[in-house]
């Protein structure tokens, strides 16, 4: 299957899509044309409307026949087909009890299917093969483990990986699902999932560590080799051996690292191995203020894994919301403060920052020596990386409206980006 099928492309997160990356651009569509993506929603006792594609609300872009397919999660409570070239709807609407606040992933083995999160409290599993409309093969309620520590929220875009899924909830749980994936005689596809897995996503010393029970897992778990990496809001980093499913026995945790502060960050993997690690300033602890708010970790050291780390705790709430980017030799951050930055990712050098509008909850792309990032201004803007290490020149901005807490998707010549504007919105040249 071809395209950007997931939160950052790949199960180590760190790709980013296919360019050209346009030069010239302008709004070739949005959608919808006229409405907005909006609904009511309710968190922590608070009903407010929420527009647009949510955090971390990249598009799902991917090759189907002759034509190039887009699918993405909205504030609408709603999950999208459109046609990527025009911006019109290859499927009905499916409808969700709640927004969609996450990335959805498509399924990577070439079957017709898409596994989704949503604020409604279920994980779902849609097939697109059916004429029409997107139609629901199985779900998993958040609520169904015991405890459930945060809530059913599923905000994680799931990895498919060897006929299984893999994900984390708000429930603050690592689930594992064999999904039994098939063609049955009249072509459709059909799934048997099985719950192969569940751990808790914290533990005893980290609930004393942090005097309280607030923990869930809101990033998208990352896969390295037979390891699958993710974090929770206490600032727990874990990695679990995947190998033992293979014999039909249970993962193993072989890492554990603490934090200190909430991580909604999703680990980046480098082709090294190393773990990069971006957390938020909010809990104050002695842990985050010795530690920083971005760091590398070396897996093969687990007893001493921090290979460096920066500071962003000059302010509450501060630190790092997005996912960091890997590009050459540095690593592409953006702060809730609104810097964009770029660290030598050997040393931890900062190399350089710009200050930008904030706050920055997108997650930057790079494609073809262009760095590409949304804040909250409403402007995309692209700059020249040919050289990460010096401070780049803006090549574009385009103004679309509203807070872009969204991550861009790159694909032949276009970037799809989303905003709080209420809009999906498709970048290139005529």
């Amino acid at each position: 299957m071809q395209g950007v099928l997931t939160f950052r492309g790949s199960p180590t997160r760190s790709w980013y899509g296919r360019g050209p990356v346009p030069l010239m651009p302008e709004v070739l569509w949005r959608f919808p044309e006229k409405d907005k993506l909006c609904s009511l929603s309710t968190t922590q006792g608070r009903t407010t409307t929420w527009c647009g594609i949510g955090w971390t609300g990249q598009p799902a872009v991917w090759e189907v026949d002759t034509e190039t397919w887009l699918a993405v999660g909205a504030y609408d409570r709603g999950i999208h087909i459109l046609d990527a070239l025009t911006g019109q709807p290859r499927l009905k609407r499916f409808a969700t009890g709640d927004i969609v606040k996450g990335s959805l992933t498509v399924d990577p083995d070439g079957f017709p299917l898409i596994y989704s999160g949503s604020r409604d409290g279920k994980l779902r599993i849609l097939a697109f093969d059916r004429p029409e409309e997107l139609v629901e093969l199985w779900s998993l309620s958040g609520d169904d483990v015991n405890p459930m520590m945060w809530n059913d929220d599923w905000d994680g875009a799931p990895l498919i990986l060897k006929d299984h899924l893999i994900t984390g909830g708000e429930n603050s749980w690592l689930h594992i699902v064999r999904l039994n994936r098939e063609l049955d005689n009249s072509g459709l596809v059909s799934v048997d999932p099985e719950i192969v897995f569940q751990a808790p996503g914290w533990d005893e010393e980290l609930l004393r560590a942090l005097g309280d029970n607030n923990v869930s897992i809101e990033n998208s778990v990352a896969i390295s080799g037979n390891t699958v990496w993710f974090a929770n809001s206490g600032g727990l980093v874990q990695g679990w051996n995947l190998e033992p499913l293979g014999r039909g026995e249970t993962p193993i945790r072989t890492f554990r690292w603490w934090m200190g502060d909430d991580i909604d960050a999703t680990i980046v993997v480098d082709k090294d191995g190393f773990l990069y690690v971006a957390a938020e300033y909010e809990r104050g602890t002695a842990r985050s203020r010795e530690v920083g708010q971005l760091v590398k970790l070396d897996p093969g050291n687990p007893e001493a894994p921090l290979v460096w780390s920066l500071h962003d705790n000059q302010r509450a709430p501060g630190g790092i919301w997005s996912t960091p980017a890997l590009h050459k030799d540095v690593l592409y951050a953006t702060t809730n403060s609104g810097r964009l930055m770029s660290v030598d990712r050997d040393s931890g050098q900062l190399l350089w920052s710009k200050q930008l509008e904030g706050p920055l909850w997108g997650s930057p792309v790079v494609v073809d020596d262009i760095l590409i990032v949304g804040d909250c201004g409403g402007y995309l803007r692209a700059f020249g990386v040919q050289d990460p290490r010096i401070e780049p020149i803006e090549i574009w901005r385009i103004e679309i409206g509203g807070c872009i807490e969204a991550t861009p998707t790159v694909w032949n010549g276009r970037i799809y980006i989303g905003s709080r504007e209420g809009g999906l919105f498709a970048i290139g040249e005529r």
